[in-house]
C-alpha cells in the first residue's frame, strides 16, 4: 500500500509539473515577434513620410520596395536627401532644418509589447545614425495634449551589410518635439500605438557615423519586438 501511495502521489506532482508548464508557455509570449515587415508594396501603406519641407525646408524622402533578385524578399527603402537649407520667403521659424522620417499609421488599437526588453531592426545602411521612435498612449504628458507620447534611440545603419540592431526598451527616452524631456518617466509597452525612423543632418549617437547635409538611403527587412536572454 506504501508503495502504491507513493507511485499515486508521484504521478499527481508529474501532472500538476506538466499543467504548470503549459499553464506557463501560454503566459509567456514568443522570443519575438513582428510588428512591421518590408516585402511588398502593401507593407508600405502602413506607413507616411514627413520632412521639414512641410516647414519650409528643403529636404526630400521616399519610401520604395527593392526587389531581392534570386529568388530573395524584397525589402524597403527608405531614402532622400538631408538640406539645412531653407526655401526663400518660408513663413516658417523652425529651429533646424535637415531632417526626414516615416512614420506608421496608427494601430487599429495597441501594440502591446509587455514581455518583450527589445527592438531589433534588420538594416542595410549607409554609416549614418537613425532614430527609433516609440510612440505611446498619451498619459505621461498633460491630457489636453493629443500628441502622443514618443521614446527615442539612435540606431547605428552599417554601411554595406545585413545588420540586426538590437535597441533594449530602457535605452528609449521620453522627447518632446526631438528634444530629449529630463524627467524620470516610464515607457508603457502594453499600449504602443506607432513608430518612426527618422533621420537628420546633425547626426549623433554614435562616435565616427557619417553626418552632414546629403544623401541618405538605409535597407529596411523587418523591425521586431524580442526578448533577450
Amino acid at each position: 500500500m506504501s508503495r502504491f501511495r507513493s507511485l499515486w502521489q508521484a504521478s499527481v506532482n508529474a501532472t500538476s509539473e506538466l499543467s504548470l508548464t503549459w499553464e506557463l508557455e501560454e503566459w509567456v509570449p514568443p522570443v519575438e515577434k513582428c510588428i512591421f515587415k518590408f516585402n511588398s508594396k502593401e507593407d508600405l501603406k502602413t506607413w507616411h513620410l514627413y520632412s521639414d519641407s512641410e516647414y519650409g525646408g528643403l529636404s526630400s524622402a521616399s519610401l520604395e520596395i527593392k526587389d531581392g533578385g534570386n529568388g530573395s524578399e524584397c525589402t524597403g527603402v527608405f531614402s532622400g536627401n538631408l538640406s539645412t537649407d531653407m526655401s526663400e520667403g518660408s513663413k516658417w521659424n523652425i529651429n533646424r532644418s535637415g531632417f526626414c522620417g516615416m512614420r506608421s499609421k496608427k494601430f487599429d488599437g495597441f501594440i502591446d509589447l509587455e514581455g518583450y526588453d527589445s527592438i531589433a531592426l534588420r538594416l542595410k545602411g549607409d554609416g549614418r545614425c537613425y532614430i527609433s521612435t516609440i510612440y505611446t498612449e498619451n498619459w505621461v504628458n498633460s491630457p489636453g495634449q493629443a500628441e502622443d507620447n514618443s521614446w527615442q534611440a539612435f540606431v547605428f545603419a552599417p554601411k554595406g551589410n545585413w545588420y540586426t540592431a538590437k535597441v533594449p526598451l530602457t535605452r528609449y527616452l521620453p522627447t518632446w518635439k526631438g528634444n530629449v524631456i529630463d524627467a524620470e518617466m516610464e515607457m508603457n509597452p502594453g499600449r504602443v500605438v506607432g513608430m518612426s525612423l527618422s533621420v537628420n543632418a546633425q547626426g549623433g549617437g554614435f562616435i565616427g557615423a557619417k553626418s552632414g547635409a546629403g544623401d541618405f538611403r538605409v535597407e529596411i527587412d523587418w523591425i521586431k519586438a524580442v526578448r533577450m536572454p
